[in-house]
């Protein structure tokens, strides 16, 4: 082999988590592993057979079909919106988008923005990042209503 090809590319030595000697050393992507008081693995089925049929037996799959702008209490108001209502407020007009109803979609930005079509203090508790979005998906939508 040529002297000048042997770049020490391999002569890389890798090491197995399993060999470490102490143990604390995880493989690259492994998530560590769960240890109670007394070092051994923890169960991760905590829940019995009866406790996980209750639930089954209680749980409803949540359905959205249109129609999040209902659940959503408007005006708005003047304090801080917390980032999961914001959120919410962001879904709900991406649903109606995304179910065409586009003329609904620009009414409920428009209500949830204070009714204005400036800029001005509409909305002062929404953060910069979710008005601006807002009224990005008010402009698509009037834009796709208008084109029907």
């Amino acid at each position: 082999m040529d002297p000048d090809l042997d770049s020490g590319l391999f002569d890389i030595q890798l090491s197995d988590s399993e060999d470490s000697s102490n143990g604390t050393e995880l493989a690259e992507g492994s998530p560590p592993k769960k240890k109670n008081e007394s070092g051994a693995p923890v169960d991760r089925t905590g829940q019995s057979e009866e406790e996980f049929q209750a639930v089954r037996k209680e749980y409803r799959v949540k359905v959205e079909n249109g129609e999040i702008w209902k659940t959503i209490k408007l005006p708005l108001g003047s304090e801080r919106i917390p980032k999961p209502e914001a959120q919410a407020l962001l879904h709900a007009v991406e649903e109606l988008y995304f179910f065409r109803r586009y003329a609904e979609g620009a009414r409920f930005v428009k209500m949830a923005l204070g009714g204005n079509d400036n800029d001005d203090d509409v909305a002062p508790g929404l953060d910069n990042d979710t008005r601006k979005l807002l009224r990005y998906y008010e402009g698509k939508c009037k834009e796709k209503a208008g084109s029907k």
